[in-house]
């Protein structure tokens, strides 16, 4: 069975969210082993910070992310230079990487300051879920309906029309 991990920076604090995820992650469950790891941000020291020091924070956000990644999975990271693709080109995207890759992937959902340039680098896929910002824990369930439905693109279900 494919695993596939969501590793976040930062924690659901909106019940709503938390429940949205929960469901997607429940009906995930049907087609992969799937995870959710949450990571703490790294402290800034206001909101005024200076770039050095968002730079060190999400160096040492990086840092804990890739070791995170479970051993031979493939990184997608979400970041705002990603390809926008759709939920049919995620499910393909998903279905060559059980097919030809090792299948295991992790997404990787950053801070409120983005992701590391490290992190970025090792992905061998960064993803974009639209020209819109959207906040960390909305990009969290928006993210996990999707997974699911490639998922369900990919076996045939009805989730899909």
């Amino acid at each position: 069975m494919q695993h596939i991990d969501l590793i976040c920076v930062g924690k659901l604090n909106a019940s709503y969210f938390a429940q949205g995820v929960a469901e997607y992650q429940k009906r995930l469950g049907a087609y992969c082993e799937f995870r959710i790891i949450e990571l703490p941000e790294a402290p800034v020291s206001d909101k005024n910070a200076s770039p050095a020091a968002i730079e060190k924070a999400l160096e040492k956000e990086g840092k804990a992310i890739l070791a995170s990644v479970r051993k031979g999975a493939s990184i997608a990271a979400l970041c705002v230079e990603g390809k926008l693709v759709s939920s049919e080109e995620l499910a393909a995207l998903i279905a060559r990487q059980a097919v030809e890759g090792a299948g295991d992937m992790a997404f990787v959902i950053g801070s409120s300051h983005g992701l590391a340039p490290a992190v970025k680098q090792a992905a061998a896929f960064r993803i974009s879920l639209g020209r819109i910002t959207l906040p960390h824990q909305l990009a969290r369930l928006v993210l996990t309906e999707q997974l699911y439905r490639a998922f369900s693109i990919n076996n045939h279900g009805r989730y899909h029309k």
